[in-house]
């Protein structure tokens, strides 16, 4: 896993409480028994000099079973205020014994909380993958939609670009997801394209700020062409 340098993102926001929030966005790291220690060391401590209000981690994590990677993810456990969701690696692999691991995260599968920013308690919730049904979890569309729509003040986290239509249905000011890998290898991009309805960057529908990111790691071949990985701070701007 090479690392990049960390960088900035502005996304527009249609809500004054989130003004100046600053969230550390992570996504599909596909840690593997190739991933060493030394490069989960290098993340954290990459992490750990951004000043970030808390980290959204959105998924795919794993890229193997979490009992194969234990001193790896035990190290990850060293950063703070981290919320995250399943990928369809993670669910694959096991999100069980991933939970277990990650014993110092938020795991926000079909969850909801609030955290406080500038003494306002803002809502955060997400979503399992999609292929959830295949492993025989079930996705609790209808609490989370409910619950974002109930607390207008609101950040949805999903692992797949297309559950951005819950955060649209619900108001929801921001979601944040993954999994696309801005298409890794181009052209793939433009297959990505087809059964995504976003490949990476920012975009806005309705009252909804939307930001997919192309992750760090790999799947399947460990090279990327005009898809470069990305440890992101997204700052959000009232406008």
């Amino acid at each position: 896993m090479k690392l990049p340098i960390a960088t900035t993102k502005i996304l527009e926001v249609k809500s004054e409480a989130l003004h100046n929030l600053q969230i550390l966005h992570l996504s599909d790291l596909h840690i593997n028994k190739k991933t060493t220690l030394c490069e989960i060391k290098q993340l954290i401590n990459i992490c750990k000099n951004i000043a970030y209000d808390f980290i959204a981690l959105t998924g795919d994590i794993i890229d193997c079973k979490a009992k194969e990677i234990k001193p790896q993810l035990e190290l990850l456990n060293s950063l703070e205020k981290v919320y995250y969701i399943s990928g369809n690696h993670d669910l694959f692999y096991g999100i069980e014994p991933l939970k277990q691991s990650l014993n110092n995260f938020t795991f926000l599968d079909n969850t909801t909380t609030f955290f406080t920013y500038k003494n306002r308690q803002i809502a955060i919730a997400g979503l399992s993958d999609r292929f959830s049904k295949f492993f025989k979890i079930k996705r609790e569309e209808k609490k989370i939609t409910n619950f974002l729509k109930a607390n207008p003040i609101s950040i949805l986290l999903a692992h797949q670009p297309k559950d951005y239509t819950f955060a649209i249905n619900s108001n929801t000011k921001l979601f944040l997801c993954g999994h696309t890998h801005g298409g890794q290898i181009f052209p793939f991009h433009y297959f990505v394209k087809l059964v995504q309805p976003f490949l990476a960057g920012t975009f806005y529908k309705q009252q909804t700020c939307i930001y997919v990111n192309r992750g760090l790691g790999t799947w399947g071949i460990d090279f990327r062409y005009k898809a470069n990985n990305e440890i992101t701070l997204l700052k959000l701007v009232y406008k």
